[in-house]
């Protein structure tokens, strides 16, 4: 079987090829790489190294064909080979051109329709290599517009996720000639095998209740049943619409948020020693643990009328927020905040950033909806899962 003889990282080499400024001599071996990489993709579908006879062999070269694959460093011209039956077709490109294509296709409709600044034009220049057209946008329309709505609509009856996490990001969209702030609201779902999925994503006028329940209500219609526990920020309407749609769901208020609004009211200075105190509450392993690290707490500050807001926020969200203590130990770091996603919406603002403002509503679903797939099939690839593996204690009974 052929194999490719270089000692690289091939992702993180074509990652770098994506975002790098690289001259003629980085192009050549990129092209060299990419061009090795397909040969042996084929030699594997073919299942035959070139000249041998084999009864396992599937399938027969046919040489190649020249492709221009345009990225942002410029156009590259490659061999791609081909065979006989003509059933080989090279995963190469996959991971990275959809979200390519969303983000140019993105930044294409923003020029066409006048509301980006010279430098969005320029950089879609530079990606495409040409000017572009309306056709142009039609053409990348038509191969990621069902792919999008297909992932977006996807059944979720094969799959139970006990745990839940949403939340919203807000991103700018030309609406009806003024500039108008929307919300994007995102779901991610721990199935039974304790791997992360996307399981819904939506753009919404408004974050509030009545647009919570309907982005649930569409959840449970796609076949989600009702989570174990959803992990979330203390959003009112997002709360009254967990409570109206998963009857019987516990809420897990995320600790990283709840301990930053205690940390606005708290004192300016001489507050190190309060704010050690008040972080040990949101790392108890028990729920004894957790009220013995809230009454160090406010024993050592109940004396200072500097803390009298803090104390009430704490007493208001305290049991919301230690409602991962439930569950195995092993899951509690993943489970008591919403971080994961707070990581994935900078991946998204990563790459809105050379829009600003989306041109429409359309354009927004398919470049988050872009992103979130490409992440989405990442994590399916993965050997390892979200939370920890959790093994029961063994019980000495001598």
């Amino acid at each position: 079987m052929t194999q490719l003889n270089f000692n690289i990282n091939f992702e993180e080499l074509t990652e770098a090829i994506l975002k790098s400024d690289m001259n003629s001599m980085m192009k050549s071996l990129a092209v060299l790489v990419m061009n090795a990489y397909m040969e042996a993709e084929r030699d594997e579908h073919i299942n035959a190294s070139q000249y041998e006879r084999s009864e396992e062999r599937k399938d027969s070269r046919n040489g190649y064909y020249s492709r221009s694959y345009t990225v942002s460093i410029g156009r590259l011209e490659l061999n791609v080979p081909r065979t006989r039956s003509g059933e080989y077709s090279t995963h190469l490109f996959n991971r990275y051109q959809r979200m390519d294509q969303a983000l140019v296709l993105s930044m294409t409709e923003a020029v066409i329709n006048g509301v980006s600044t010279r430098k969005v034009t320029n950089i879609v220049e530079q990606l495409c290599g040409e000017m572009v057209s309306k056709s142009f946008v039609s053409s990348i329309m038509k191969k990621i517009d069902p792919e999008i709505e297909a992932f977006q609509q996807r059944s979720l009856t094969d799959r139970t996720y006990r745990y839940v996490y949403v939340d919203a990001m807000y991103i700018k969209v030309r609406e009806d000639h003024q500039i108008v702030s929307k919300a994007v609201y995102i779901a991610q779902g721990v199935n039974e095998d304790n791997r992360r999925e996307i399981i819904g994503f939506k753009v919404a006028n408004s974050e509030s209740k009545e647009t919570w329940s309907s982005f649930f209500k569409e959840l449970r219609e796609r076949g989600l049943t009702t989570p174990k526990m959803i992990i979330l920020d203390a959003h009112t309407g997002l709360r009254a619409a967990v409570k109206e749609v998963f009857v019987g769901t516990v809420w897990q208020r995320c600790t990283v948020h709840f301990l930053r609004n205690i940390l606005n009211v708290f004192p300016k200075k001489g507050a190190k020693e309060a704010r050690d105190l008040l972080k040990r509450i949101f790392r108890s392993r028990t729920l004894q643990e957790a009220k013995e690290n809230k009454e160090a707490f406010e024993a050592y500050v109940k004396d200072n009328s500097k803390f009298d807001k803090a104390l009430r926020i704490l007493d208001d969200g305290f049991f919301d927020s230690i409602q991962y203590i439930n569950e195995p130990e092993a899951y509690h770091i993943s489970l008591r905040t919403t971080n994961s996603l707070e990581r994935l919406n900078r991946e998204i603002r990563r790459r809105e950033k050379a829009i600003s403002i989306f041109p429409n509503d359309d354009s927004a679903v398919r470049l988050i909806g872009a992103v979130l797939l490409d992440l989405h099939e990442k994590w399916q690839k993965h050997h390892n899962t979200f939370l920890k593996e959790y093994v029961s204690p063994v019980i000495d009974h001598n």
